[in-house]
């Protein structure tokens, strides 16, 4: 991917919105672009529109939604970006914070007034660093599911995906962004535009960004989409763009292994542990899964235990990797903790110990609920951390239009999802969950609005 002159260069088509990458933030942008008038083109280059959204949970936070209100659960958009700077450390933008936590309601609500998305509030456990139950899924808890309701939706619109085309280079002159070369097969087709939205996700599947930029995760498993290849955050160092929150990242402490299945938080923070192949607990796991990825790592043979019970494991069979986990064989199940410790090779007294000291508050500062303390029958997934994506990228502003190195914004560059600077600030433990989708879907529409507007 490079940046080039447009001078001399001839188009052989135009769009008006051109969008590189089909994820939630490109459909997201291609709707709201639609509706302000615009007339958007989406390039992507799979085969079929899935990105890292399809790899998640497709669970969207949002505060002060009628989806909340029907279930009376009191909730305020300022409340939430409370909850977004505390757990980024008051390192996120504050005035884009507090941007995205008022649109988030907003964005749920259009995705199902609009298009008919059939949301409801994941209403039986909390999320970590959430003050609220906020958020909003779809009946499979999928974000498969997510994505193709999103693609569904931008089809019947009429809006064309160009799939199977890999964006190469960006031609600009001191008026803007003019066009793009895409390459289909072996041919190279150079589309101008009036206004371009990056949604092209991140850089975790780059091997050489991960380790200049997050190092700690360099040897980790990846476990995001494997097209999130730094192109947003290259072509933005050629175009003298701000970088911002580069060492931010989405990880998981709780991938099954060998599997490879996401397992859901839920039963961590249901009362659920983590221990290491010692049969000890190594950390706080109800400080959230994300720093718990490079918890994780950090013990024996990068490996962990996810201790639970048969209360737990009904909650979790909500979300479909959980049921697929125990159709692999992922779940362990044994009726006392002796039996259990034998099965997955643990030392049983350490396992006991563990297990009948989560009461009140433990050494490592987490508060168990005493409602919630773990019964016979045990389960028990074996589990490693992850890299899922990347939370650094593009720095924009409330209209998502991509900042220059002084401040100012470019005038038709728009920036969405993983490719902009996310709210979690520079590390793991500042992602809140929900925050990928989150700026996927809320900048993704703001960036189509103000590029279709603007274009039209």
């Amino acid at each position: 991917m490079s940046v080039a002159s447009a001078a001399g260069v001839t188009f052989e088509s135009e769009a008006q919105v051109l969008i590189i990458g089909a994820g939630a933030a490109g459909l997201c942008a291609a709707l709201a672009a639609a509706e302000a008038g615009a007339e958007p083109v989406m390039t992507e280059r799979d085969a079929v529109p899935a990105g890292s959204t399809a790899l998640s949970a497709g669970l969207i936070p949002a505060a002060g939604t009628r989806f909340q209100r029907a279930q009376e659960i009191t909730d305020s958009p300022a409340l939430f970006a409370r909850d977004i700077q505390r757990k980024a450390h008051d390192e996120a933008d504050p005035v884009l914070v507090r941007a995205v936590a008022e649109a988030a309601g907003r964005t749920v609500e259009w995705l199902a007034d609009s298009y008919a998305l059939p949301f409801e509030v994941i209403a039986n456990f909390t999320y970590p660093g959430h003050s609220a139950l906020r958020m909003h899924g779809l009946p499979s808890r999928t974000g498969a599911e997510l994505i193709d309701c999103l693609r569904a939706a931008v089809e019947a619109r009429g809006i064309p995906i160009l799939t199977g085309a890999a964006a190469e280079t960006v031609f600009v002159d001191d008026g803007g962004i003019r066009g793009v070369a895409l390459k289909r097969g072996t041919s190279t087709e150079r589309i101008g535009c009036g206004a371009l939205v990056l949604a092209c996700n991140g850089y975790g599947g780059d091997p050489a960004l991960v380790r200049r930029f997050i190092p700690e995760m360099a040897d980790a498993l990846y476990f995001g989409h494997a097209g999130n290849r730094g192109d947003a955050v290259r072509w933005g160092e050629a175009l003298g763009a701000r970088l911002a929150h580069l060492s931010g990242y989405q990880g998981h402490g709780s991938v099954a292994t060998p599997h490879n299945i996401l397992i859901t938080w839920a039963a961590i923070m249901e009362g659920g542990i983590q221990v290491n192949v010692e049969g000890r607990r190594f950390h706080n796991e109800a400080l959230g899964y994300s720093e718990a990825a490079a918890q994780v790592l950090r013990q024996p043979r990068g490996l962990a235990f996810d201790i639970f019970d048969d209360r737990i494991a009904a909650i979790a069979r909500q979300f479909q990797d959980f049921r697929d986990a125990e159709s692999a064989g992922a779940v362990i199940a044994a009726d006392t903790i002796e039996a259990l410790a034998r099965t997955i090779a643990v030392p049983a007294h350490a396992l006991r110990q563990e297990i009948e000291q989560c009461s009140g508050d433990d050494r490592f500062g987490r508060r168990h609920d005493p409602d919630k303390t773990l019964q016979p029958p045990f389960r028990a997934i074996k589990v490693t951390g992850a890299l899922f994506h990347t939370q650094g990228g593009l720095a924009v502003d409330t209209t998502a239009r991509v900042l220059r190195q002084d401040g100012s914004a470019f005038p038709n560059l728009f920036a969405a999802g993983g490719a902009a600077a996310g709210v979690s600030g520079d590390s793991a433990a500042g992602y809140l969950s929900g925050n990928g989708l989150l700026t996927a879907t809320v900048l993704g529409r703001i960036a189509g609005d103000a590029a279709g507007r603007m274009a039209r």
